[in-house]
């Protein structure tokens, strides 16, 4: 612990070996062996080393310092979430990519694994709840075309959920999926809806559900106006081929 908490405290404030071994009176290459574990610290060097970091030689030695970084939200209904937050304690928006999401349900509460996710930033962000980033793939949700980047803000109870509004839904058996719901109290689960009307509605049960995050807004990639036009064009062509089966029942009969 001692080792990786000299290591982090010095890169996160920009302090090289010689800085830190000029202000604690030591040689440079013991800063080094330090941080390699060959050396540790005589007890006025580690009170050297945490009063110039600011901390407790408690925390030096029994706390992994970087994990401070990170704030673990606990909600009633739903697990224990990590977040990571910037020098100035204010949240990161950390963007869970297609790729991501399979190590992201088997590691939602790992700091560490939070740390390794990107982070973007967007402007105006309410203050006061914690949002994170999901790419979307896949077409049942168009106009929002797969590639499409939606921020969500967490849910932390199920109570607070609101019918017909859009949720990214994270489960163990759909995995991460973009959906508006419909509350279906009386039988404990969710419907779970497609914009695009040519996927099925299904349902997801309370208890599968991992994390709930109510849509604020997206960024995408493209013309919305193509996607408009080519969204059109399917119904259009849906539609024609209704009437063609209609016409020929009517010619059957």
């Amino acid at each position: 612990m001692l080792t990786e908490n000299i290591r982090y405290l010095r890169k996160k404030y920009h302090v090289s070996q010689q800085d830190l071994a000029d202000a604690v009176s030591v040689a440079r290459n013991t800063i080094g062996d330090y941080e390699r574990g060959k050396t540790e610290p005589t007890i006025q060097g580690l009170i050297r080393i945490a009063d110039y970091f600011k901390i407790s030689v408690d925390e030096l030695l029994k706390v992994k310092i970087s994990h401070q970084d990170y704030e673990i939200i606990r909600s009633k209904d739903l697990r224990v979430l990590a977040i990571s937050v910037d020098k100035n304690n204010e949240d990161h928006i950390d963007l869970v990519e297609t790729k991501a999401e399979a190590g992201y349900l088997d590691s939602y509460s790992d700091p560490e694994y939070i740390k390794d996710l990107p982070k973007i930033s967007f402007p105006n962000i309410p203050a006061g709840s914690t949002f994170r980033a999901f790419e979307i793939h896949g077409d049942s949700m168009l106009p929002i075309e797969s590639g499409s980047i939606v921020i969500a803000s967490y849910v932390e109870n199920l109570s607070g959920l609101k019918d017909q509004k859009t949720y990214v839904v994270v489960s163990r058996q759909e995995g991460v999926v973009y959906k508006r719901i419909q509350q279906l109290k009386d039988q404990n689960q969710l419907l779970l809806i497609s914009d695009n009307e040519l996927y099925k509605p299904y349902t997801i049960h309370y208890g599968e559900i991992a994390e709930m995050w109510q849509y604020y807004a997206h960024l995408s990639f493209s013309d919305s106006k193509t996607v408009f036009n080519s969204l059109l064009e399917d119904k259009l062509a849906e539609i024609k081929y209704e009437l063609k089966i209609i016409r020929d029942q009517l010619q059957t009969d």
